[in-house]
């Protein structure tokens, strides 16, 4: 799991008009490894997951959906994992006093998440990781109005019913198996 002492940028997701040929060319040029593929439950794109490190499920999702004549930011989102969920609510009441609209929770077994548009429309997350992965995309109701320690008791349930539950530590050892070895 990620550890951060504060708010702290580490992935991001772009929209592509031609899926396989970015995917292809992120995965190529840069070795990073797909951890996972599927369309969002709530977010009807096919995503692609990808990640250079055995500690982060995802650095770089390749979101399907830009559109070939529409000339915008490419930038999915902008994610900041922050140290624990009480974090995440503090940064809510922030973030909504200074303007940000749309502001919801979700739980994605891998990560408890804060979804939130900034002033201009941008797509800002902030995280925190769990000690669980189940296959990505995945997305259940977060209520922050819960205790830290429900939270967590329901993220396990909830992944322990998921036939794709592994520990973190599992994951971990399966990424290994599949990355690429490095070129001398």
């Amino acid at each position: 799991m990620l550890k951060v002492s504060r708010p702290t940028p580490s992935h991001f997701g772009i929209y592509v008009t031609d899926l396989d040929k970015m995917v292809a060319f992120y995965t190529e040029v840069f070795d990073l490894t797909i951890t996972d593929t599927g369309v969002g439950k709530t977010f009807k794109n096919k995503l692609v997951f990808t990640s250079a490190s055995p500690d982060q499920h995802h650095q770089l999702v390749i979101a399907s959906g830009r559109p070939a004549d529409v000339k915008f930011s490419t930038v999915m989102q902008l994610s900041f994992a922050v140290p624990g969920i009480q974090s995440m609510r503090d940064i809510w009441a922030k973030a909504e006093a200074r303007g940000a609209t749309d502001i919801r929770g979700l739980n994605h077994g891998n990560a408890l998440s804060v979804y939130m548009l900034d002033p201009e429309g941008n797509m800002v997350e902030i995280y925190v990781d769990t000690p669980f992965y189940v296959e990505q995309p995945h997305g259940d109701p977060l209520d922050l109005s819960q205790s830290d320690e429900e939270i967590l008791r329901e993220t396990e349930a909830i992944c322990r019913r998921d036939p794709t539950f592994k520990t973190l530590d599992a994951w971990q050892a399966d990424f290994l198996s599949r990355a690429p070895v490095p070129s001398a």
